[in-house]
């Protein structure tokens, strides 16, 4: 990955690069690094260093497993969920449950996929909001990161699919009881709209955090594109509002877009579950 200057290149926020960029225009070579003391563990995938999303990637698993392993020991402890964030935590996982994966799957079966689900939700919120933390970025709004969370979800909906109703039973499910033209008809339109919805999830995702990116790095353009000149009086304040507006926008969107990406992989899974239903 290239170790473009965000400073000079505005796209260079939202796409993966082997630098982190620090303040006053200096940079930390993750890959090198990493490489350095990561290289032989690394090594047997066919890598030798990781990359600032790699890094945001890894930095989001270890976070949620020092936040959420401990909570949870402290609710079999207690039986309740104790202090602000463990509330917190209880309430997006009921919200997600009620909400999305029993209306979606049903009550019987949902039990067996919240589990993926919620680490599905977190990974994806986590890996959002570390967008805000500047000098950072978000992992989701790199396309190859969304393909493969879509990828993962891909596989969980047409493998629970083929286990609850046999290969065959799940194959015949494809396109509904119909005379043979339209059956001839309808089979390849049926085959594109499964093929398209991991398309559907990774897409979704990644131009939602990149826009939103994109927009907040603009907006600081213009203080500079203005310069020293009176404009830069009017324009800076304007920018700096617009960017608190917004950036308290993206906080919504990182939990919505989270949300979306969990309640689609939910209906899919439950369209596969039941596919007469």
């Amino acid at each position: 990955m290239a170790g473009e200057n965000p400073l000079q290149d505005p796209m260079a926020h939202t796409i993966d690069s082997d630098f982190l960029h620090l303040p006053r225009e200096t940079s930390f070579n993750i890959h090198d690094w990493t490489g350095q003391y990561l290289g032989s563990a690394l090594s047997w995938a066919g890598i030798h260093g990781l990359t600032k999303y790699m890094a945001l990637e890894l930095f989001a698993v270890v976070l949620l497993l020092a936040l959420l392993i401990p909570m949870a020991a402290r609710v079999l402890k207690l039986g309740y969920p104790k202090g602000l964030l463990a509330n917190a935590v209880e309430a997006i996982c009921l919200f997600i449950r009620d909400n999305a994966v029993v209306p979606a799957i049903g009550e019987k079966d949902a039990p067996r996929y919240l589990p993926y689900l919620w680490t599905l939700f977190f990974f994806i919120l986590v890996n959002n909001l570390l967008g805000l933390v500047p000098f950072l970025g978000s992992a989701t709004a790199a396309l190859g990161t969304t393909t493969a969370l879509a990828l993962c979800s891909a596989v969980l909906i047409h493998g629970s699919g083929v286990a609850e109703n046999g290969a065959v039973g799940y194959a015949k499910s494809i396109v509904p009881h119909v005379p043979l033209p339209i059956y001839i008809l309808m089979l390849p339109i049926e085959i594109i709209g499964h093929l398209q919805k991991p398309i559907i999830l990774a897409f979704r995702l990644f131009v939602n955090m990149t826009a939103g990116h994109t927009l907040l790095f603009v907006l600081m353009c213009f203080i500079a594109a203005t310069g020293p000149s009176l404009l830069n009086l009017l324009v800076t304040p304007l920018s700096l509002s617009g960017v608190v507006v917004f950036s308290l926008l993206e906080i919504l969107v990182a939990f919505l877009q989270a949300y979306v990406f969990t309640f689609l992989s939910a209906i899919f899974i439950g369209a596969a579950l039941h596919p007469h239903h």
